[in-house]
């Protein structure tokens, strides 16, 4: 299916409304979908980390470099894929990187040693971009202002589900069977959510859109002719907007904060406090629900009624508070500490997430009207980069302290903070997206309201 679900144009009113939202919901649910694919690909796969070490025979500092090699291969994928779906449209590069995700997933149940496991989680990162950012180059074809926000939210309702049963899951497949069962249900995911956008996800970028626009509709003044040089300079005078650019590091310092979490809480809860990886696995989720309810705070609460940059900044203070906590705590400042208060305070860390995440994401967005791939390649090849470099440093000083994490979240969380008030500069009143456009304004009418 290529285009949206409608009624017949006779069809009464509430027939109507009801497709549109059924199809909205849907839509909906597909991209969130997508944006769970980082989840997925990597926190069913945390549980096992300990035993992958065993099972290969490699230091933990070396297996936590296949976290690092499929980070890495969702921020070049991301900036790859991104130019590509202005120019051809959001399907093509999707399906293309969807089935390369599900032969790459495959591979890495077969990996023979650590080494080829990174190669192939390299190749699963490259491939998996496809759907993180599309997903958000889609929802910006869709929503703007205070309606892009709080669709960004919904999704992290949505795609929040992934990171709380993917450990689970993670957890109890390791009960039945070793590490590689868990690349082989992720396999299986990645064929049936390919087989679904195939069949559900139309295209939202018209071809007047493009780059290059269709010949028969004339020149957009300030749009590039196409190709990889416009593609570097969309990209270019994307991250000459001081503002665009401060969102966007805030929004990467953030996420290593939180991805400095995903790669050593393995070791903490399980090496450290000695925790089963059932416990930690509902640790994890609890965490992710954390993260989701105030990300729903956010979205049908704050959103709307309060400023976006206040609430960031807000959620930018609170992740500083609770790194904090962490490193008083891990270096003995406090006494001797056991799981929970630990575990409290990354609770604390990971709920500010969903507060702090969507609303850098949509805040930098709304900087640009054309060229959403672009800027969306930008977002997550940022933060994947800077996530990619945080993920090795935690294990620094090996398997017996939990310092190392602490002190790259608070590091991470200092200069977010820096970039959001040096480069936002947040107290200056400013101009709404490029290209004007109400704060509440939606452009998603023809597939319904999603959220």
């Amino acid at each position: 299916m290529t285009e949206p679900e409608t009624a017949p144009s006779d069809a009464p009113p509430h027939i109507r409304g009801a497709v549109r939202r059924r199809t909205g919901l849907l839509v909906t649910f597909l991209l969130g979908a997508l944006t769970a694919t980082p989840p997925l690909a990597i926190d069913m796969y945390l549980p096992s980390l300990p035993e992958v070490t065993r099972s290969l025979h490699a230091p933990a500092a070396t297996v936590q470099l296949t976290l690092t090699g499929c980070l890495a291969g969702m921020a070049l994928g991301q900036l790859l894929v991104g130019p590509m779906s202005d120019k051809w449209g959001r399907r093509r590069p999707l399906l293309t990187g969807l089935v390369v995700y599900v032969l790459a997933t495959a591979l890495c149940a077969l990996a023979p040693s650590v080494e080829a496991l990174v190669a192939f989680r390299l190749v699963q990162g490259l491939a998996g971009a496809a759907g993180i950012v599309i997903a958000r180059a889609v929802v910006r074809d869709l929503y703007d202002g205070v309606a892009m926000a709080r669709f960004f939210s919904t999704l992290m309702l949505i795609s929040g589900v992934a990171p709380i049963v993917a450990p689970l899951i993670g957890g109890q497949i390791l009960r039945v069977t070793d590490w590689r069962g868990v690349f082989v249900v992720l396999t299986l995911v990645g064929i049936a959510l390919t087989a679904l956008v195939w069949a559900r996800l139309p295209e939202t970028l018209k071809p007047a859109m493009r780059v290059p626009p269709a010949r028969a509709e004339p020149r957009v003044r300030g749009r590039d002719d196409g190709g990889v040089g416009a593609a570097l300079r969309s990209m270019r005078s994307l991250l000459a907007d001081r503002v665009f650019t401060g969102y966007t590091l805030a929004g990467g310092f953030a996420f290593a904060a939180l991805f400095a979490y995903v790669s050593a809480s393995p070791f903490v809860i399980q090496e450290i406090y000695g925790a089963s990886p059932q416990t930690f696995s509902l640790l994890f989720g609890l965490n992710s629900v954390g993260l989701v309810l105030a990300g729903q705070v956010n979205g049908k609460i704050l959103v709307g009624r309060v400023s976006l940059d206040r609430v960031l900044a807000v959620g930018l203070t609170v992740v500083t508070l609770a790194a904090t906590a962490l490193l008083l705590m891990t270096t003995g400042a406090l006494g001797e500490v056991g799981l929970a208060p630990v575990a409290a305070a990354l609770f604390v860390l990971m709920s500010a997430m969903g507060i702090t995440l969507p609303n850098t994401q949509a805040l930098a967005l709304m900087r640009t009207r054309h060229h959403a791939g672009s800027a969306s390649a930008l977002l997550g090849t940022t933060s994947f980069f800077i996530g990619a470099v945080a993920s090795p440093l935690v294990g620094v000083a090996g398997e017996d302290t939990a310092v190392p994490m602490a002190v790259v979240q608070l590091a991470a969380a200092l200069v977010a903070v820096a970039c959001f008030v040096a480069l936002c500069r947040p107290w200056t009143a400013r101009a709404g997206a490029e290209g004007g456009g109400s704060p509440g304004s939606s452009t998603a009418e023809s597939l319904g309201e999603g959220n």
